[in-house]
């Protein structure tokens, strides 16, 4: 199986101005053609740690797929960089010089002296044509492996990619396949994810079992390498059918899957509707349920009862129990989910209130003790969550808003299972 490292260019990426979308995508795009990603670089707009991070990358795999520093400006030095390396002078290429003036004429615009830069290749590499803008890639050989310079703009990389590098892998890719999924769960710790998927997780095994965690949202990510499409497909399958059996309810969705869209199915199917009241997430959960499409069909609406007055005067909660319950308790997490089902109309509703922090917190209410209320046709209950003192505000509120909607996940399944506890 052929290796790859992917070296992304740009100081805004070192800087951390910008964050890198297109390393990600480049690995799965490789995996796909059945080359493993091995190293993953980036490196600033600087000449002589270009140089230093493409002498690097191209000793440690077969195939090396930069992206960036291709513009017309000063700090544009990936020419420069691939010429040293390759110990060749820069030299204009004709058609890549052509097809920049047509990209501006197109526009009706004469091609500004400076963009002739971007024609200038290193002698005895090949240019890339860009189909979409005025940065032509490059192509070349250091040793023995075969580098792929593309432009730093996402959509002009992706159609440069899969134009011109992808085809010319494929051909040395030896038939070589790697298919991934992601299996997302919630409701298990990532110990005991692992626990039960030990045997499955022994490195060599092929496929190739991991975990990865995000805030309570642990996911099962599946590498599966075959001499064919089929191949990998059919030994990715079994292996999730495995997983899906040893983490059952665990599991909500599959790769891009979040848990409203679970949610969302499981409303159409029911034909059910569902409102929210927020405290302390602020309006997170119904942001959520909104990015779904269609979500008008089972969506009703959200009150973000933030002051108790609105918590009072707009759904109704008794001033006797915020007076004796305190804001953030369980009776209170219960009427406002009433309330939300009450003045929306829904069937459903989930209420979140509690203490987010960083400030706000005592001995006996602490930072990161919330409370999520859920209403049913048969029932209004709440449940208590502790996510830690120590934890940041923003993890606090998105962990609370993914916890109101996997009770609500399991309230719409007949016979699913309550999470285990849900600790700091």
């Amino acid at each position: 199986m052929q290796t790859a490292c992917i070296l992304s260019i740009g100081t805004e990426l070192t800087l951390g101005q910008t964050v890198d979308t297109n390393g990600a995508w480049l690995a799965a795009e490789l995996a796909a053609l059945g080359v493993r990603t091995v190293l993953h670089m980036t490196v600033a707009d600087e000449l002589e740690p270009l140089g230093q991070a493409l002498r690097t990358v191209a000793e440690r795999a077969e195939v090396v797929v930069a992206t960036g520093g291709l513009g017309p400006t000063d700090d544009d030095l990936t020419r420069a960089a691939m010429a040293r390396v390759l110990g060749a002078e820069l030299v204009s290429d004709p058609d890549s010089l052509d097809q920049i003036r047509a990209f501006f004429a197109a526009r009706g615009r004469l091609m500004p002296a400076q963009n002739a830069v971007q024609a200038l290749i290193p002698e005895g590499a090949r240019a890339l044509p860009n189909t979409c803008g005025t940065a032509p890639g490059l192509a070349a050989v250091v040793g023995r492996t075969a580098v792929y310079c593309l432009p730093g703009v996402p959509f002009e990389m992706r159609a440069m990619f899969r134009r011109e590098v992808a085809p010319a892998i494929q051909r040395a890719a030896a038939g070589a396949v790697i298919l991934s999924s992601t299996l997302r769960t919630t409701g298990l710790p990532e110990s005991e994810v692992g626990a039960r998927l030990q045997d499955l997780m022994v490195r060599g095994r092929n496929p190739e079992v991991g975990t990865t965690a995000a805030l309570g949202i642990i996911g099962v990510r599946i590498n599966a390498t075959g001499r064919t499409i089929a191949e990998a497909e059919a030994l990715r399958d079994a292996v999730e059918a495995e997983v899906r059996v040893r983490l059952g309810d665990a599991v909500f969705g599959r790769n891009e899957e979040t848990l409203a869209d679970a949610v969302g199915e499981l409303l159409r199917v029911r034909r059910a509707t569902v409102s929210v009241a927020e405290s302390c997430t602020g309006g997170l959960i119904g942001a959520l349920l909104t990015d779904v499409p269609g979500s008008s069909a089972y969506f009703r609406g959200g009150v973000i009862a933030y002051a108790n007055h609105v918590k009072v005067d707009v759904l109704g909660v008794p001033e006797g129990l915020l007076a004796a319950e305190g804001a953030v308790s369980a009776t209170v997490a219960e009427a406002l989910a009433r309330g939300a089902a009450r003045v929306l109309q829904s069937d459903y509703a989930v209420s979140v209130t509690g203490v987010a922090g960083p400030g706000g917190g005592s001995v006996e209410k602490p930072v990161g003790l919330v409370y999520t209320g859920l209403h049913t046709p048969e029932a209004t209950v709440a449940e208590r969550h502790q996510f830690g003192s120590d934890a940041p505000r923003d993890a606090i509120r998105q962990r609370a808003a993914w916890v109101a909607l996997d009770r609500l996940r399991r309230a719409l399944r007949p016979g699913l299972g309550q999470p285990a506890a849900t600790g700091g």
